[in-house]
């Protein structure tokens, strides 16, 4: 299932499986097969992603296929936008490969609704490879239901036509990705990195459910258009149950752009022929910095006039108030001609003192409170006298 025009032309070019058609009824799951999981890791990779991490995804990649000996082969391209199917918000991914080995046309053609979780809702996938004697078509038709997703292939080779229906519980899928998906995913990966350990769900060429594991690849540099490039890689592998795995390496520019993609083991190379234009990214708005400004108030007309106001405003408020409390002032007289003639060191203490008898608060003192404080001396000058007459 894997967008590979290569594989497919290779294969019926050395007339593998050419004149034999896949059996359909082999494709059929088996009811006591125990079906594989995702890693936790991938599926937690896939709950973290929201709207915002395609903000800079929706682009397109045009790359050309090549042979090892550099001949010009064919075109490869992958686009992804925004729409909406069935009144879910969605992205539309389409990719399309085609061109000739040994003078055979050939190619791929992926359509896929995918949403932001990178579920597919529903996906379109055709292959045909045009051999003179034998062509070969077969398109694979992914819909996610309710409760199932449903798969319908129809194979056709020469005159004959083959088809089949196989149908897979939503339940059991849980970390599925199609080849639409995979796309969009591969992305995703450059914007966010790529986890240890991730595992996914997909499926094979016979549309058995099977294992596909991610890991990075080293940097390493790409020479386009005779710019050096510094790219990153991921590593694709399907295990299937039926066959030999099947690995494919693909590098990325730090935005995302699709530089090279190959097959492992296989002759052709899809490589980038033009450096992309690089996308513009939304900066957030620099915040302003005002330097602080002396403030000059009274060279301010505005200011001033305000000060001025409020100044006015005080004095006719003490003034009324002073005139309805006429105690004020009396109060105010005696406390000044009190601390003159007095003149303590200490005003605050001395103030404290004499403003603490009009406090309602202050105990209320004995009237003879005077008489009763003690004498600073042990006995009192009439006692000495008589005491001293008493000796004589």
């Amino acid at each position: 299932m894997e967008l590979a025009q290569d594989s497919a032309a290779v294969e019926a070019t050395d007339g593998q499986n050419a004149t034999a058609p896949a059996n359909p009824d082999s494709a059929q799951p088996s009811q006591e097969e125990e079906m594989p999981t995702a890693s936790s890791t991938a599926l937690q990779f896939l709950q973290s992603i929201g709207g915002e991490d395609y903000k800079y995804l929706l682009f397109r990649d045009d790359l050309v296929t090549t042979s090892d000996t550099g001949r010009e082969l064919g075109e490869f391209s992958v686009s992804v936008e925004q729409t909406i199917r069935n009144g879910e918000n969605c992205f539309l991914v389409h990719a399309n490969s085609h061109g000739a080995i040994d003078n055979v046309p050939c190619g791929t053609s992926i359509t896929a609704h995918v949403s932001e979780r990178l579920e597919t809702l529903e996906q379109h996938h055709h292959e045909y490879v045009k051999l003179e004697n034998c062509p070969l078509d077969r398109k694979t038709v992914l819909i996610k239901q309710a409760d199932n997703f449903v798969v319908n292939r129809v194979i056709t080779q020469g005159e004959d036509v083959q088809k089949s229906t196989q149908s897979f519980p939503v339940d059991k899928m849980a970390g599925f990705i199609s080849e639409g998906s995979n796309l969009l995913l591969h992305r995703l990966m450059i914007q966010k990195g790529i986890p240890q350990n991730f595992q996914l769900l997909s499926f094979d060429s016979d549309s058995h459910v099977c294992q596909a594991t991610y890991k990075k690849l080293e940097d390493r540099t790409q020479v386009v258009d005779g710019v050096e490039l510094k790219v990153w890689g991921i590593e694709r592998t399907i295990h299937s149950k039926s066959d030999l795995p099947t690995t494919w390496q693909s590098y990325f520019t730090s935005d995302g752009f699709l530089s090279s993609r190959v097959q492992v083991g296989s002759p052709v190379t899809m490589r980038l022929a033009r450096i992309p234009q690089p996308i513009v990214r939304d900066e957030e708005p620099t915040k302003p910095i005002f330097s602080k400004k002396p403030l000059n108030w009274e060279e301010d007309l505005q200011l001033f006039s305000k000060f001025l106001d409020r100044k006015e405003e005080l004095k006719c408020d003490h003034s009324s108030y002073m005139r309805n409390h006429p105690e004020l002032k009396a109060l105010m007289a005696d406390f000044m001609q009190f601390l003159l003639l007095r003149k303590p060191k200490d005003v605050i203490a001395f103030a404290a003192d004499y403003f603490a008898s009009f406090s309602s608060a202050m105990p209320t003192p004995p009237s003879y409170m005077s008489s009763a404080v003690p004498t600073p001396f042990p006995q009192s000058r009439a006692s000495d006298r008589m005491n001293d007459l008493r000796k004589n």
